[in-house]
């Protein structure tokens, strides 16, 4: 952990920012990225932060708190499904990044991203494979996005309790499927995902 911030930090290069999404595979629901610079990426408090899916639920939400604590910025994007399926959600995915950057209150002097590098920004960048393992800006990054949507889907739930969105937070589960099939597709269901667009066929 933190190899990569600790070189780029050691060069006088400050500050540096993480960007990670939640939800790129549900198929209901909103695709959230953020962007998050740590004043301190090595601070001890800043210990427990790693990928948000080696997390629970509970956990997630208590280091939310303790990232915004000692965060420089922070910057969230919500990418609608009506978005995901005109554009598609890998494009969707890479310019909610590039938005997400941009919010940033902070001007950051390099970019780490999961997995993907962003271009078109105006500031040095790296795709970082696994990044949300062993980057701590792009774990805080990932934690963000992830409790940001998880309020999202269960907030969604409230409106429609029958989907069950609070457990399974939009992924395909088979209480999900069996949802699909008793009460239909719903607006905030992903139209160009293989297993809403199939429901849609076979309809009409």
């Amino acid at each position: 952990m933190n190899n990569i911030e600790r070189i780029l930090s050691e060069s006088g290069i400050y500050p540096v920012a993480g960007v990670d999404e939640a939800g790129r595979g549900a198929c209901a629901g909103p695709l959230v990225v953020a962007a998050v610079i740590l004043r301190d990426p090595f601070a001890e408090e800043l210990t427990p932060v790693r990928d948000s899916k080696e997390l629970s639920e509970n956990q997630r939400e208590k280091l939310f708190d303790l990232i915004v604590d000692h965060a420089l910025a922070i910057s969230i994007i919500e990418i609608s499904p009506t978005e995901i399926d005109h554009r598609g959600v890998h494009a969707a995915n890479l310019d909610g990044m590039r938005r997400a950057v941009q919010g940033l209150e902070v001007i950051p002097s390099y970019v780490l991203t999961d997995g993907y590098a962003i271009a078109g920004i105006g500031i040095p960048a790296l795709g970082v494979w696994k990044g949300d393992q062993v980057v701590h800006a792009i774990s805080a990054a990932s934690i963000i996005a992830k409790v940001t949507r998880d309020r999202i889907m269960r907030g969604l739930h409230v409106i429609h309790p029958n989907f069950g969105f609070d457990r399974h937070k939009g992924y395909i589960t088979p209480a999900h499927t069996q949802a699909l099939e008793d009460f239909g597709i719903l607006d905030i269901h992903r139209k160009s995902y293989a297993n809403i667009d199939a429901i849609i066929n076979r309809i009409t």
